[in-house]
């Protein structure tokens, strides 16, 4: 137990833990003091001088975020003395600070604002010129205004710390210095924060510069379903346009940060929208009413049996829906649906063998982790974020047996084909050994591992490893998980959307259209995949965006994208989370699930509910873990499914090879293709996304 302190604050005795800060013994005590340079999360700076406070006994004021609170410590943080203080010390600091607050997009929730405001003398003395300095570039998502820079330091101790990516510094000393990344774009996919973190109007959102007022917008909690973390976000809209998306703090899942896809690809949403049905009439796709739609769908499903028909479910889905769909086909008789577009062979009796099961926040705990097949600073920015915070901590080991890439953290790089896994059976190597010796050990699978035709060869050598280092599943502690790409994938295993009985898996699904053995497929988001690869059958698709599924329908039923509509999502550990939709469908396209139920009545198969909250409730009797928001409910583990066979020399394909473009929102985002431009094709800077 950590040894206690006491010290008395403003006359008010405080007991703390030994070295806690004094201005976090304030925050304990809910008194306020003023900070430019202290973020929670960053290392402590010291260099604002705005958080001074008196300490008796001290002969000057005292910085209390880098001040060790100490035993017997009489604090005062509103005496004249103080007061002095942060009045000189806010006066300097707006020497330089031009008084651009009227054409800021900072203005509004601006830190300088609201601290001058309370804290400062009210004018200056100081009438020199004041300093200017140059715009600073940074790549296409960040716009620079350095003329407004205090010199916090806040976005070089993030890239330096949280991102793991030292490309901000500063340049000269004393009133010359400023902040530069020496007129290069940022390659972090967490660069975004750094606007976040920005006290005062420096460093915006280029992008969305000048397009709105922050009083102007409509908050919405959502959920982002980019990747399969789950990030909490807040859908900032104005009219029925999403202008911009910022994080919600979540200590579980994503902290306060969001990755630079899900902040600002949601331009991408109002792009090649679908907002009204089609069919295709002599082989062009021509508007059409819902009536004449589900006219069309009846008549060429009505003669099929079931087993003629197929679904499969695509990347971005919600778990309302999904649900819907797959009551749908079991009215139909249709036992071949699935949710792996990319054919991943993922076992699914089991909850346990599909998800992260030490969860996000649990890696924490971990002292020893294995990566396979995956690469999770594209795949999910936030996971490797948090294992980045974990090994800064230190007395950690790291393997990676897949791609020699860049983490921002070491590691050992074991091997690049699967093979690899022999080795640590062998226990012959120094991983190895450390494995053995692990109290905590964490293993994460990539999708990569999953796309693989040696997949069950591989996953029964997974499972040897398991049986043979005991630590990795104990009472309070499960250390095999699986890491998503798709944010709609755990939810729709969760409902079942995966073969029925004698039913037909992805790869089954399409050479059964090859073949004619399936007439008619109905692709529910499903965009990665081939257009040819459906044969002759009849395809009905339904989503938001005229993405590859949609370019080779027969019928559209334009649906929501999830910043339209309330919805539930699970996220890679198994979080059930609740969406809020900010704006409406364009045009004429409505939300999934109302579609579903809407097609089973004219197919003469009416669902039981109407309502979303009917809906929600056959849900929550089908599956009593989906009425539990925030929760993730517990999955009893049993050994994965073993078979004989050897795996293959074959490297992992990463499924990620573009971060910034693996949906149809993204690939629609012109701030996306200005990152493919210049920070991955190390193009010419322009201004497209601005």
């Amino acid at each position: 137990m950590d040894r206690m302190i006491r010290l008395t604050i403003d006359g008010h005795m405080i007991e703390v833990p030994d070295g806690t800060t004094v201005l976090q013994a304030c925050e304990d005590l809910n008194i306020e003091i003023p900070v430019f340079c202290y973020h929670p999360r960053l290392p402590i700076a010291g260099n604002c001088r705005m958080c001074l406070v008196e300490v008796e006994k001290s002969p000057k004021p005292v910085a209390s975020c880098a001040m060790p609170a100490m035993d017997g410590m009489i604090v005062h943080t509103k005496s004249p003395m103080v007061e002095k203080a942060r009045k000189g010390a806010l006066e300097f600091l707006l020497i330089n600070h031009p008084l651009d607050c009227p054409i800021c997009d900072q203005g509004g929730e601006c830190d300088l604002q609201d601290i001058t405001l309370n804290y400062s003398r009210g004018e200056s003395r100081f009438d020199l010129n004041k300093r200017a300095v140059p715009e600073k570039h940074m790549g296409p998502l960040i716009k620079t205004m350095m003329n407004r820079c205090i010199h916090c330091t806040r976005c070089i101790r993030f890239a330096d710390e949280i991102a793991g990516i030292p490309e901000v510094g500063a340049i000269h000393r004393g009133e010359h210095t400023e902040i530069s990344t020496l007129e290069n774009a940022i390659s972090s996919e967490l660069s975004g924060n750094l606007i976040d973190i920005c006290p005062v109007g420096a460093l915006t959102n280029k992008p969305n510069a000048f397009h709105g007022r922050v009083w102007e917008l409509k908050k919405t909690d959502g959920i982002d379903v980019l990747d399969a973390v789950g990030s909490n976000i807040r859908i900032d809209s104005r009219g029925n346009q999403v202008l911009r998306i910022l994080p919600r703090l979540n200590e579980a899942v994503n902290e306060e940060w969001i990755s630079d896809r899900t902040r600002f690809a949601c331009d991408g949403l109002a792009s090649q929208r679908l907002d009204q049905p089609y069919q295709r009439i002599d082989g062009k796709l021509t508007p059409c009413t819902w009536d004449e739609a589900f006219a069309t769908i009846k008549r060429k499903l009505k003669p099929l049996k079931g087993d003629k028909i197929a679904a499969l479910a695509g990347d971005l889905i919600d778990v309302e829906s999904t649900y819907a769909l797959r009551l749908l086909l079991d009215s139909l008789k249709s036992p071949h649906r699935d949710c792996r577009q990319d054919g991943a062979l993922l076992p699914y009796e089991n909850r346990a063998h599909y998800r992260f099961n030490t969860t996000i926040q649990g890696f924490e705990d971990a002292d020893l982790i294995l990566l396979v097949g995956t690469n999770p600073r594209t795949e999910a920015p936030l996971i490797n974020a948090r294992i980045r915070k974990r090994y800064l901590r230190g007395n950690l080991t790291i393997g990676l047996i897949g791609d020699n890439v860049d983490l921002t953290y070491p590691y050992q790089h074991l091997g690049t084909t699967a093979s690899a896994l022999n080795t640590l059976l062998d226990k012959k190597n120094s991983f190895a050994k450390a494995l053995a010796a692990a109290k905590r050990p964490a293993l994460i699978l990539g999708q990569a591992c999953f796309t693989r035709a040696d997949t069950p060869a591989l996953l029964s050598i997974i499972q040897k490893i398991l049986s043979a280092t005991p630590a990795f599943i104990q009472d309070d502690w499960n250390g095999y998980n699986v890491l998503h790409t798709s944010g709609g994938r755990v939810g729709a295993l969760d409902v079942g959307f995966t073969p029925g009985t004698s039913g037909f898996a992805t790869a089954e699904i399409l050479n059964a259209c090859q073949s004619g053995a399936i007439k008619a497929v109905y692709l529910h988001g499903a965009d990665e995949i081939e257009a040819d690869a459906f044969g002759k059958a009849f395809v009905i698709y339904e989503g938001h965006h005229g993405d590859q599924g949609a370019h080779r329908a027969d019928v559209i039923l334009p649906g929501a994208a999830y910043t339209e509509k309330n919805a539930l999502y699970v996220n890679t550990e198994g979080r059930v989370q609740r969406s809020h939709a900010a704006i409406s469908p364009p045009g004429q396209a409505k939300v999934d699930w109302t579609i579903i139920r809407a097609l089973s009545e004219v197919l003469g198969h009416t669902l039981p509910f109407n309502t979303h909250e009917a809906l929600l409730a056959h849900l929550e009797i089908a599956y009593p873990f989906m009425a539990s928001i925030d929760g993730i409910a517990d999955a009893p583990w049993s050994p994965l499914p073993t078979t004989d066979g050897e795996i293959s020399d074959l490297a992992f394909a990463l499924p990620i090879a573009n971060t910034y473009m693996t949906c149809p929102i993204t690939r629609h985002s012109k701030t996306m293709a200005a990152c493919v431009h210049e920070i991955l094709n190390k193009g010419a800077p322009h201004d497209a996304a601005a």
